[in-house]
């Protein structure tokens, strides 16, 4: 079973070769992707890690949590689902003044 896994606060001159060589060492990477600025294509300091086996993930994250990469602390967990937070939206909260 596989398993994703979120990594923040990346440098932000990281890409994906950097994840997944990152990662690579754990165990199969199926997936590295770091999100980027669409304006820019910088990235925004975190990314996404799908890896094939499980238990290799957890022991990733285990390994790589608080691990200093380029000067920066990383945060590295099992990414949770989105989840739809519309709360309303719009400039009135969802709902008319009037």
């Amino acid at each position: 079973m596989s398993i994703k896994i979120y990594v923040g606060n990346l440098s932000f001159d990281s890409n994906e070769a950097d994840l997944n060589g990152l990662f690579a060492t754990y165990g199969e990477v199926v997936s590295a992707k770091v999100i980027v600025d669409q304006f820019t294509s910088k990235s925004r300091g975190f990314g996404f890690i799908e890896m094939s086996d499980r238990e290799e993930g957890l022991k990733a994250i285990q390994a790589l949590d608080s691990k200093d990469l380029g000067g920066r602390s990383l945060k590295v967990n099992e990414a949770k689902p989105k989840t739809d937070s519309r709360g309303g939206g719009g400039r009135n909260g969802g709902g008319s003044r009037w």
